[in-house]
């Protein structure tokens, strides 16, 4: 065998043992690459798309959806209820699902695509394009607006309610959103959570 050749075989051979050497050293099951598209008191909706992982178990590790029913199914647990909870609350609840079958696991939720009800805020009333926002982290009252094109020429800016439901007790709260538009008043500007309502209503004459 020539110089060259050997050279080259070496080289070669050198180049498979890195490769395999950083196979073997990979973690066996990674937690996903997929961010949160939603806050940490996020609420499960249905059809939202869910990342499960259970570490050091990637055949348990799937991306599911949430049926119309609120659950979801997965490997060893195949009926559990998602609708309602936080990711942590479900990871919790399929911890302890998965326990019966594997010593201490430990689960990670994502929500990699939130499109389900209680993900958005109903904007509804006196606004152009009445509808609801999808939901993120961060959404306040005027980006809401801004999403539906503004208000009517009808509308009662001053009198809008917000009306959120929490553990099942439903609370008003009056919006002077008038003032936000023309006065720059920032209080106005409130923080949303997934399944608000935003009610404007039409100006009396």
């Amino acid at each position: 065998m020539s110089l060259l050749k050997l050279l080259c075989v070496l080289l070669m051979t050198g180049l498979f043992m890195q490769v395999a050497m950083a196979q073997t050293s990979a973690p066996s099951g990674a937690p996903p690459s997929g961010v949160s598209t939603v806050s940490a008191d996020y609420l499960i909706g249905p059809g939202d798309t869910l990342q499960i992982f259970v570490w050091q178990n990637p055949e348990l590790s799937v991306t599911v959806p949430v049926r119309p029913d609120g659950r979801i199914s997965t490997p060893l647990v195949e009926d559990t209820l998602a609708v309602g909870k936080t990711p942590v609350q479900l990871a919790a609840d399929l911890e302890t699902a998965l326990a019966v079958f594997i010593r201490t696991p430990k689960v990670s939720v994502i929500v990699s695509e939130a499109v389900g009800a209680l993900s958005q805020v109903q904007v509804i009333g006196q606004v152009t394009r009445p509808s609801g926002v999808p939901y993120r982290a961060g959404l306040r009252v005027l980006d809401a607006l801004l999403a539906v094109e503004g208000l009517s020429e009808f509308a009662a800016p001053n009198r809008a309610m917000l009306i959120r439901t929490e553990n099942g007790k439903e609370t008003k709260t009056r919006i002077r959103i008038g003032d936000l538009l023309d006065s720059g008043d920032l209080e106005q500007n409130l923080l949303l959570k997934p399944g608000d309502v935003i009610v404007v209503p039409q100006s009396w004459f």
